[in-house]
């Protein structure tokens, strides 16, 4: 297609164009939206002349001052054009579409002296504003344990003198005096999601214009569509490092969820701006060229002296990065085929530049339900994600399209999440009107439908016609009537009611603990009991007693006193005293303080090292079945006496082989035979394992897998250790006063043509679609994958989980978890609406399965295909790139990530290749795969890594929203410095990493000791002192043990670069963008997947 004839030069701007015919005098004007009018803008002009075809706006020439507008104008030629508004750029429709009332006095047409091309074009390197540095400056160093203040003064902290200055990136500056609180994460990602929620759909054959600066684009008619990200055009020579323009050049990869802090500059210097990275996120008109104000420095402009020092790596320009590139280039429209089908599907690049790490933190994709899908306008109609999500938040209409894209689809739950402070408490219905659907017995929620005037209604899952409940609009209470929609099943998605005896089978159970405590030779010496029997006592008001009913009771695996009950016959326990044997707290409180007082002093000079746990079980079954309750085991040896008895059975010649799986099953069938059994009587088995040698995690876990239970491991434990003994009496006291559901039974409904199909977690399942739960220990997740039945031709479907439970305060009580998404059949929207951490817990606990059952390298190759047939399905049918090989791998934004969450579960523990991983770390890691909430399970997977010395003076300090944390940074050894002072916690542990060259003022001030020398590396408590940046570091740590729902208590590592060789590899095994042997680096695994999808059929 060729640019039409360029109009002819004329002082007049009134002359009509050459295609353009000056109406008649007097007549009215005439409508451009006619047929009369599209025919003759389609149409060759029959006036002399070679034919020509319209041009549209994005192929005229710039027109000339008061000169005749182009043939494709709609307006009016004016005799003086207005100039363009400060900040925005206007536009015209093309010719080809349907055109729209221009702004008062805008002339219509594009921006005099330059096309739409360049002016949709942002410039480069510029942010929010006009006040940024240039690329390649460097900005003021912070006040810190940097390079010293800005004017060279003494004060602060001086780098090492034998050192050259380390150059400054732009998140190293200090807040100015007038510094202004940035947005949190939840206000940028709702900034973030407005800005593409904003942008409506397109067609291929229409052209893309950003709308005028002010106009909605939807109500304009004009077209915005999302760039196509593009990799990044490199240099003549190629990088030695990873990230050759994000770390060594310009500036640092941002995030639209970024952690919101905002550094400060020095004195004189303007501060730098955040936020601005990628131009489609910035507002129309930002980055343009403002008269009257200051511009940054650009090329070939000389840099201020205090932004020298930041310059590209030699022989490599500086150039904009990926998402820049892509905004400049998004006029290509190269996605143009499929992006009429989802206004925010934007693809994305991933070779070429930093994973954006900060979107870890995101919330996941919107669910865009139908109008009107909710019978209320209530903000918590749909389910919090922290409860249930979903791995796609758009529902396949059908198993072809599920098989054709490839994604896994189930959901993630966590019924009984913890209440944080700000968390909304579950609502309670209270007057016992439940109504349910007398066919498939869901219950009434929020997506129901009402009929014949309220009398009746349509259930959401099966369409069948219920009554509603006479007393559903009354309060037996107050004895008044009351307005329907206030109840709270109606405006909530998690609620919970309080069940009629119709739901019992007895009475609620009361909470009963039963103690097994190993009081052999190695658990004296280690000091488990003593420090058991301590936190037992100091519990014992912490444990939920509301109704006076809770029970306790405790069983030794050896002899004792006279007082105690001793059972001699180990082939077929009996209990010694049926009755009594379990005591009530709040009765026999006198009793319990003088026995766990003794208990230590019991068996202190035992040398006995039986340990007779089957036996012990035995008995606490026999003893508690009737009732039901929890078993607490807390072993230090391994069984070696009667029933149960295991043997070492740790070959290093195994391990890393096929044959390693042995050695993550039970080694005996009675543990899983005895969990079975103790399911169907409600019981639950917890297990604290102190191991000092082999503990056979693999076996011993099997009892809290089947009974719902949870599994602590402490590998090399000592009470000698105050960090051992501290991080023990944390996790059990909070274990111990958890309010947990008793006697649960948990099934899943979904509309008519899905079913669950597979079940991850620690449960027992009673029937096909009912999972028997003895306990449901807080913030426990469990995982269901979902298969079809039927294709669906519903706009709607829902997820309906039921928890009916007892809970600590004796009540009988169902707790509803109601989930709604909506029906697609584009392909499109699949991608758009997949959640990568959903997808990455659902993997995880897949991938367990897998390497217990069959080998790990299975379970790893597992792994790697899904991501392969992921990224290949969207590059065949979502990209123009649909045939051939590729130079790059594109992905839709989110699930920009997987592929980096994919190589952190081949590196961890859990699945990781080698022969230097234990089974019982290998085993209790595979625990927490499959148990930990998403929250947990992704920094578990890709720890957080933060750099301490050198992070703004805000963080560390209590904001509005508490504790200010750092901005995380990519788990990259590159960013590691020798005078630095690095921070990396994974939710279980934290390190911190300190460089050999650290000043000797960081280490007093943090260390309270002289020099780096003076510092003791291994797990220690980092000492409390009056120093400002000492009690910085201590909060940061504090908020990093309590932000996350779990009761696991992270010890603290101090990691010396030169330190113990063990705790470097340690540290270091954790950066998953490294290559650590035998596993690629990122980069190489991105290399390794592009080349499999380049030679993959999908």
């Amino acid at each position: 297609m060729t640019p039409g004839p360029r109009p002819p030069l004329s002082s007049s701007a009134s002359s009509p164009g050459p295609m353009t015919r000056p109406p008649p005098p007097g007549s009215a004007p005439q409508d451009p939206n006619s047929p009369h009018m599209q025919n003759a803008l389609r149409r060759p002009s029959t006036t002399s002349g070679p034919p020509t075809m319209p041009s549209s706006p994005l192929m005229q020439r710039p027109p000339l001052p008061n000169g005749p507008p182009s043939s494709g104008s709609q307006s009016h030629p004016s005799p003086l054009q207005r100039p363009p508004p400060v900040g925005g750029v206007q536009r015209v429709s093309s010719p080809m579409m349907r055109p729209n009332m221009s702004l008062p006095g805008s002339p219509g047409m594009p921006r005099p002296y330059q096309s739409p091309q360049i002016q949709s074009r942002p410039p480069p390197f510029m942010g929010q504003g006009q006040q940024g540095s240039a690329p390649g400056s460097q900005p003021a160093a912070p006040m810190g344990y940097n390079a010293g203040p800005p004017n060279g003064g003494p004060t602060g902290y001086a780098q090492h003198p034998s050192q050259p200055t380390t150059p400054r990136m732009q998140h190293q500056t200090q807040q100015p005096p007038g510094f202004q609180s940035p947005m949190n994460q939840q206000q940028q990602h709702q900034q973030h999601q407005q800005q593409q929620q904003q942008t409506p759909q397109f067609a291929p054959q229409q052209l893309m214009q950003p709308p005028m600066q002010g106009q909605d684009p939807a109500a304009s008619g004009m077209v915005v569509g999302p760039p196509t990200p593009t990799p990044q055009m490199g240099g003549a020579q190629k990088p030695k490092r990873v990230y050759p323009t994000g770390m060594n050049s310009f500036q640092e990869p941002t995030s639209s969820y970024d952690t919101g802090f905002q550094p400060a500059a020095a004195q004189g210097v303007p501060p730098p701006q955040f936020g601005a990275a990628d131009p489609s996120m910035q507002a129309p008109g930002q980055g343009l060229f403002v008269p009257g104000e200051k511009q940054a420095p650009t090329f070939g402009h000389p840099v201020p002296a205090y932004q020298q020092g930041l310059q590209p790596l030699a022989g490599q320009p500086l150039q904009p990065g990926v998402n820049q590139l892509a905004g400049q280039m998004g006029g290509m429209n190269l996605n143009a085929g499929y992006a009429g089908q989802g206004p925010s599907l934007s693809t994305v690049a991933l070779m070429g530049t930093a994973p954006k790490i900060f979107d870890l933190e995101a919330p996941p994709p919107t669910i865009n339900l139908p109008a009107n899908a909710s019978i209320t306008q209530s903000p918590h109609a749909n389910c919090d994600p922290s409860y249930k999500r979903s791995t796609l938040n758009a529902v396949p209409a059908t198993s072809q399209l599920l098989t054709k894209s490839r994604l896994p689809f189930g959901l993630v739950i966590t019924p009984y999440r913890s209440i944080k402070e700000g968390d909304e408490p579950v609502p309670v219905v209270s007057d016992s009107v439940i109504a349910r659907c007398r066919r498939c017995r869901t219950y009434i929620n929020p997506f129901v439908k009402f009929v014949e005037g309220g009398q009746r209604w349509k259930c959401n899952m099966c369409y069948t016609l219920n009554e509603v409940p006479s007393s559903f609009d009354y309060d037996s209470q107050t004895q008044q009537p009351v307005d329907r929609w206030q109840r709270k099943e109606l405006n909530h998605a998690v609620v919970e009611y309080i069940a009629p005896t119709e739901y019992m089978v007895r009475p609620p159970q009361p909470l009963v603990y039963m103690f097994v405590i190993d009081v052999s030779y190695p658990a004296i010496q280690c000091g488990m009991v003593a420090t058991a029997a301590t936190t037992i006592l100091e519990s014992l008001d912490r444990i939920p007693n509301d109704d006076g009913r809770t029970k306790i009771g405790i069983i030794t695996a050896a002899s004792g006193e006279p007082q105690m009950l001793v059972v001699s016959d180990l082939e077929e326990p009996f209990l010694p005293q049926p009755d009594d044997l379990l005591c009530n707290l709040s009765e026999c409180r006198s009793t319990l303080d003088i026995l766990l007082n003794r208990l230590n002093d019991m068996f202190k000079d035992t040398q006995n090292v039986g340990n007779a746990l089957g036996p012990a079980l035995q008995s606490a079954y026999k003893l508690i079945s009737p009732v039901g309750g929890k078993i607490l085991c807390l072993q230090a040896s391994l069984p070696n006496i009667e029933t149960g008895a295991l043997k070492v059975r740790e070959d290093p010649k195994l391990l890393g082989t096929s044959k390693e799986s042995t050695l993550l099953q039970s080694a005996s069938s009675f543990y899983k035979t005895f969990a079975v059994d103790c399911s169907k009587s409600q019981v639950c088995v917890d297990m604290f394992l102190f191991g000092s040698q082999y503990s056979d995690v693999a076996t011993l876990s099997c009892l809290p897998r089947f009974t719902g239970g949870s599994t602590f491991f402490y590998p090399a434990f000592t009470a000698a250790k105050s960090e051992d003994a501290l991080k023990f009496a944390h996790e059990l006291a909070e274990f111990m006063s958890q309010r947990i559901a008793l006697e649960a039974v948990m099934r899943v409904r979904a509309s008519k043509g899905l079913r669950m199909s597979a079940f991850y977690g620690n449960f027992f399942v009673r029937s096909t679609d009912l999972l028997s739960l003895p306990n449901v220990p807080r913030d426990q997740s469990y995982s269901i994958e979902i298969s079809f039945d039927d294709n669906l031709t519903i706009p709607t479907v829902c997820f309906q989980t039921a928890l009916l439970h007892t809970s600590s305060s004796g009540e009988r009580r169902i707790r509803v978890l109601t989930l709604a998404l909506p029906v697609t059949n584009s392909l499109s929207d699949l991608y758009m609406s997949a959640d990568q951490v959903a997808i990455t817990t659902l993997l995880a606990c897949k991938a367990v399965e897998r390497g217990m059952n069959s080998k790990l390298d299975d379970a790893r190759d597992a792994l790697t295909n899904k991501c392969v047939d992921i990224l290949g399905v969207y590059k065949t049918h979502m990209t123009a790139a649909s045939n051939g090989a590729t130079p790059n791998l594109q992905i839709c934004d989110n699930l920009k990530l997987m592929p980096l969450l994919t190589l952190g579960m081949l590196k961890h523990v859990a699945l990781r290749g080698g022969s230097q991983i234990p089974s019982d770390l290998r085993s209790y890691a595979m625990h927490l795969f499959s148990t930990l909430p998403s929250q947990c399970l992704i920094p578990y997977i890709h720890p957080r890594f933060y750099a301490l010395h050198n992070m703004p003076e805000h963080c560390g300090t209590i904001g509005t929203d508490g504790i200010q944390m750092p901005q995380p940074m990519n788990l990259s050894s590159e960013r590691l410095e020798r005078a630095g002072l690095f921070m990396l916690e994974d939710s279980q542990n934290i390190f911190l990493w300190v460089g050999r060259e650290a000043v000797p003022a960081l280490c007093n001030d943090l260390f309270g000791v002289p020099n780096y020398e003076s510092i003791r590396g291994g797990k220690t408590t980092l000492p409390t002192l009056e120093t400002d940046f000492n009690q910085r570091i201590n909060l940061i740590i504090g908020k990093t043990r309590e932000m996350r729902r779990t009761p696991y208590y992270p010890q603290l590592y101090v990691i010396k670069e030169d330190g113990d060789a063990a705790l470097r590899l340690w540290f270091l095994s954790h950066l998953v963008e490294d290559r650590a042997e035998p596993i690629m680096s990122y980069y190489q695994y991105l290399g390794h997947l592009k080349d499999r999808v380049n030679n993959g059929s999908f």
